[in-house]
Parts: C-alpha cells; structure tokens; sequence
C-alpha cells in the first residue's frame, strides 16, 4: 500500500506560532521531531505565556530560544518567519490569517477554518490577492493510514462507496466560558470534533447534495450533540456525528458494493483498518506513527518550495465545501455565533 511522504524530506522551512496553547503545543513538537522545519517565534497576548511557551519546546534556531511576540502583529512582521501556524479559537481565525496574509506571510489555519463560509471565502481571497500559500489544517488527510485507505477505494477493491460514517465525541466538563462551549469563541461540538468526520465524508465522497442535522444545544447555544447526514449524487450517504456529552468510539467505515474498511480509533489520528472484502479475502494497514502533524506540516514546506498558493489534498474548494456543511448543519441546529 502507499506510504505517506517522509516527513523528514520535506524541504525546511520557518516557522511561527499565532497563539500559545495545547494545539500549538503538539504541532511544534511534530515540527521539531519529525521534520526538517524550525519553529522560529511564537506570539502570544500573554508574554509570560508564550516565553513559558518557547522555553519549553526550547523555540529557536539551534539551542538559542526564539523570539516571544508580545501580541500577533509583531509576530507576522518577523523578518524570520516563512509561514504562520494560526492555534487561537475559531471566533478568531478569520482576523489572524488576515492579519498574516496581509504582511506577505504563508499561513496553515487550525480547523475549523473559520466561524463560517463566507469567513473563510474571504481569507482565501485575500490569500489569492496577496499570492501566498494557505491552508486548513487537517492533519489526517495527510496520514499514512488516510493515504493506503484512499488507496484501496481508487483500486476499486471495495467497488464503489455507497455509504461513510465517522464519529468523534468527548466529553469536557461544562463551563459557559471554555471555548468548547462559548458561542463568542464559536464554539460547540461540530467546529471542534464534527468538522473531522465530516471532512473525512467529503474526501472521499465530494460534495453533496443534501444535508440534514439534528441535535442538542447547551445551555449556551452551542452544539453539543449532532448528527449530519449527507447525501450525494447516485445513491452514496454518510453519517457525521459528533459530541460533548460522552466518548464515543471515534471510528470511521467506508463501505462498498464489494466490501468494507473498518478504520480503528481514533480515524482523525495515525491508526489502523482492515479491509474486508465479499469474497472473503481482507488485509490489515499498520503502520506505527509518532505524533501525526509533521505530515501536514511537511505538506505546507513542499508546497511552499514548489510555488503553490494551495495544496490539492487541502484545497481551497475543499475547505469552503466543508465549512458549507458546517453551515447547513448549525442552521438547521439552530446555532448562531455572535455577529454573524
């Protein structure tokens, strides 16, 4: 089966860190570990955050600690800094990308890309006017397990794919100002775990025709149960379903005419699946995996080198597709955020 990119030959490439948090944590431990990248500066509201921060990934060229930013601004001015990694809560993503495009910067946004649809077409007008590379951060379609899986459907070894679903539920204590919960921070089950399963449906499915969501909200407003449903031309479905209220088994299923992929937890991260097929053969994918970002990451160096503003496992049509899924659903799940 296919192999994913050696993180490790990805071309180098400097990085800075837009926000201080456990995200922006495990991304610059896949960086520093597993690729050739340097994570150059962070930047943070907080100074003593993000020089607690740089000190303990020992941010910086060779053993020297990075530069700590006081505030986003002087982070993207950074002279030393190729490309942006955007770790701060949805509500926010759309400002710090643009903040970063405009001052000339590449820039990889964490997922959910932005509050909405029309957010995120904005930013990527923006990237397109200004000619830099931007991307979504979704780190699992870049995984080996991901790379063999799309593999085995395009060989046709199941036939045709007819029906997909993914689940990825948690359970965070409740607190109304947490950004799992606060609708001023976007928050809500589906733009932090739903957006997995859903983009997932949508690499291997497309676009689809129709979707249908339902759920429960929070004392907040925001989603903490769901699930989307989602058709597509010809007779394929998929089933998207997230939570906040329990741990649910986080695996995905690819079913076809001629047989199934059952992907082990967790699906979004490096992990396991077994085909089986109608006449009875099957296989098993196992490839073990240290961390997981560096291949996202490696993806944003190569492309970068190469001249692209987009990546085609990433594209620009892809997130705007996916963030309109996101949009139906909230809609019909009666979510707003503030200002929207």
């Amino acid at each position: 089966m296919t192999v994913a990119p050696d993180p490790r030959e990805a071309p180098p490439i400097r990085w800075g860190i837009l926000g201080a948090g456990h995200i922006a944590s495990r991304f610059v431990t896949a960086v520093q570990q597993h690729t050739q990248g340097q994570v150059v500066a962070v930047g943070s509201r907080d100074r003593e955050r993000g020089a607690a921060f740089a000190a303990a990934h020992r941010i910086g060229t060779g053993h020297r600690i990075g530069t700590v930013h006081e505030g986003y601004a002087a982070l993207v001015a950074d002279p030393a800094v190729d490309v942006v990694y955007v770790a701060t809560p949805h509500s926010e993503h759309r400002g710090h990308a643009l903040l970063a495009i405009a001052a000339g910067k590449h820039v990889l946004v964490e997922k959910a890309f932005t509050r909405n649809a029309i957010e995120a077409a904005e930013v990527i007008q923006a990237a397109r006017n200004a000619g830099v590379f931007l991307m979504e951060a979704m780190w699992t379609r870049f995984l080996p397990h991901v790379a063999a899986l799309r593999e085995v459907v395009e060989r046709g070894e199941i036939g045709d794919v007819v029906h997909v679903e993914a689940d990825f539920g948690g359970s965070p204590p409740y607190d109304p100002t947490d950004r799992n919960f606060n609708p001023a921070l976007a928050g809500g089950a589906l733009l932090d775990l739903g957006v997995y399963p859903i983009a997932f449906a949508q690499d291997l499915l497309g676009t689809p025709t129709g979707v249908t969501a339902v759920g429960a909200l929070a004392e907040t407003g925001v989603d903490v149960e769901s699930t989307v449903t989602l058709d597509f031309e010809g007779r394929a479905q998929a089933i998207a379903r997230s939570s906040f209220l329990a741990d649910t088994p986080r695996t995905a299923v690819v079913i076809g005419t001629e047989g199934r992929i059952d992907v082990d937890p967790e699906f979004y991260a490096p992990t396991t699946f077994v085909v089986t097929r109608r006449d009875g053969t099957g296989s098993r994918f196992e490839e073990p995996v240290e961390g997981g970002m560096q291949f996202e990451a490696a993806e944003v160096a190569r492309c970068i080198a190469a001249g692209r503003t987009e990546s085609p496992r990433v594209s620009w049509q892809s997130t705007l597709d996916v963030m309109r899924i996101l949009d139906a659903a909230r809609e019909q799940l009666g979510v707003v955020y503030p200002g929207e």
